[in-house]
């Protein structure tokens, strides 16, 4: 059902119970029905797993809504659902969230779209099969390569990455587009030669693979890409080191990485808005343990959204509203 749909179905609800349809003080008539989806990403990747804790919590504790996360091919394809209406909260790469509410790269117009918070770093995984004896960046060059789902962040990342090093992404590489699960099983397989994927740490699709066959893969340095990266798009990616103990290899790996945000529709009351963000630290001890990620922001680093504008909402819960 469309947003514009759904609300016409709410006010109707509205306009029954104000004219005496029912016993008593009559329920609260939530934005939407009371139903809120989550658009979240991969069902292996962390936007999945804290997607699934963050509407548990909205189920549990802001009442008269049930929320449910929805897996997706993730960032801009979740930005194209909540501007059209099909869901009301989107994880998103801040760098794909910049290009939806600027009108470019994937989106040929601005995006209705605001952020609640600003969360945890995504590192980008590159990731080779020690078989294919690729030793650097341009040793991708002829190699099958997925660069992620469609209309995924970590697609456009890939893309940039390997315009960076001097690649062509379609023509320099044997480039497939597909979803994390799909890309793990076919680098199992031995039918590709090297996977990206943009993630919080661990990913557990990324770890499965890593652990389930010791020795046989190797994540690359690409941190040397981030100049090319900053001087074309800005200071929306930075780098640091993937750490060793995070998929228990002999060395940590430089990197590139970008946060991620909490989307919503502008035209989202600012009260349920207000709420959203609330939630996300009244409970954040919840969403710790639904991944270790959710600790890795706090009330003062949620708020620096820019170039994504905060909602109006979400910016009163920062000011002590």
């Amino acid at each position: 059902m469309t947003r514009p749909v759904r609300v016409l179905a709410a006010l109707l609800v509205v306009v029954l119970a104000a004219t005496g349809c029912g016993d008593g003080d009559p329920a609260p008539q939530p934005w939407h029905g009371g139903r809120i989806f989550l658009a979240t990403g991969n069902t292996t990747g962390v936007y999945y797993q804290l997607g699934g804790g963050y509407a548990d919590v909205i189920s549990r504790h802001l009442p008269g809504y049930e929320a449910r996360a929805e897996p997706t091919g993730a960032s801009v394809e979740n930005v194209t659902r909540l501007a059209g209406g099909d869901m009301e909260i989107a994880f998103s790469l801040a760098d794909t969230a910049a290009d939806a509410v600027a009108g470019r790269g994937a989106f040929t117009q601005p995006q209705p779209v605001r952020a609640l918070a600003r969360v945890y770093s995504n590192y980008t995984h590159v990731i080779v099969r020690a078989d294919a004896k690729i030793t650097d960046f341009a040793g991708l060059r002829g190699k099958r390569v997925s660069t992620g789902s469609p209309k995924s962040g970590t697609d456009i990342i890939a893309g940039r990455l390997l315009t960076a090093a001097g690649l062509d992404p379609d023509r320099d590489v044997r480039r497939a587009t597909l979803s994390l699960p799909e890309t793990v099983k076919r680098m199992r397989a031995g039918t590709l030669d090297a996977m990206f994927f943009s993630g919080g740490l661990p990913t557990p699709g990324i770890a499965d693979l890593i652990a389930g066959a010791p020795g046989k893969f190797t994540l690359l340095p690409i941190a040397d890409l981030i100049e090319p990266l900053t001087a074309t798009y800005g200071s929306v990616y930075t780098t640091a080191e993937l750490p060793k103990d995070a998929y228990g290899t002999a060395t940590g790996t430089p990197t590139v990485t970008v946060s991620n945000v909490i989307l919503v529709a502008a035209d989202m009351p600012d009260q349920l808005a207000y709420d959203l963000t609330r939630l996300l630290f009244a409970y954040q001890g919840d969403l710790i343990g639904v991944h270790p990620e959710a600790g890795n922001f706090s009330r003062q680093s949620a708020s620096g959204t820019d170039p994504i504008p905060l909602h109006p909402g979400a910016a009163r819960f920062y000011q002590g509203g």
